[in-house]
C-alpha cells in the first residue's frame, strides 16, 4: 500500500485528476515495491524491471481533496521472466482505478528479456495473493 497526496497540478480542466496521472500514481506504487521496500528491508533495490504493458479502468473521478488515496499493489500471476501487478487506486469507500501491468525482467546490458532472479522472485511472493 502506497499513499499518495493529490497535487493540484495533477486536476485538469474538469476538476478531476487528469487520467494520465494515474499512470503517474502507479510508477511510484512501483518504485516503493522494487526500490524503497528492499532498501528498508536491508537488502538491495531490484534493477532492470520494465514494463510491458499497461491497462487501466476508470471507476470513479477523483478530485482534488486534502486526504491521500491509497494505491493497493499485488502480485496476480508470475513466470521466470515477466509477472503482472494489479492495482487499486482507492480510499476507505471509493476505488477510483483498477489497473494491470505487466512487468518483464529486462537485461540492460544485452537489450533484451532474462530471467528473474531469485532474490526477486522472494520478493515478488511477498506481494502475491
Amino acid at each position: 500500500m502506497f499513499p499518495r497526496q493529490i497535487r493540484f497540478a495533477d486536476i485538469d480542466q474538469l476538476g478531476h485528476v487528469n487520467n494520465v496521472r494515474f499512470f503517474d500514481y502507479l510508477e511510484d506504487a512501483r518504485l516503493a515495491m522494487f526500490y524503497l521496500d528492499p532498501i528498508r528491508a536491508g537488502g538491495q533495490p531490484h534493477r532492470g524491471l520494465v514494463v510491458a504493458r499497461h491497462e487501466i479502468d476508470y471507476r470513479h473521478p477523483l478530485t482534488f481533496r486534502p486526504d491521500p488515496v491509497r494505491v493497493e499493489t499485488w502480485v496476480t500471476s508470475a513466470s521466470p521472466v515477466r509477472f503482472t501487478l494489479a492495482y487499486e487506486i482507492r480510499d476507505d469507500d471509493t476505488v477510483y482505478v483498477e489497473a494491470r501491468s505487466v512487468m518483464v525482467a529486462y537485461d540492460t546490458a544485452n537489450s533484451r528479456p532474462r530471467r528473474l532472479t531469485s532474490s526477486e522472485q522472494t520478493h515478488l511472493a511477498r506481494y502475491t495473493l
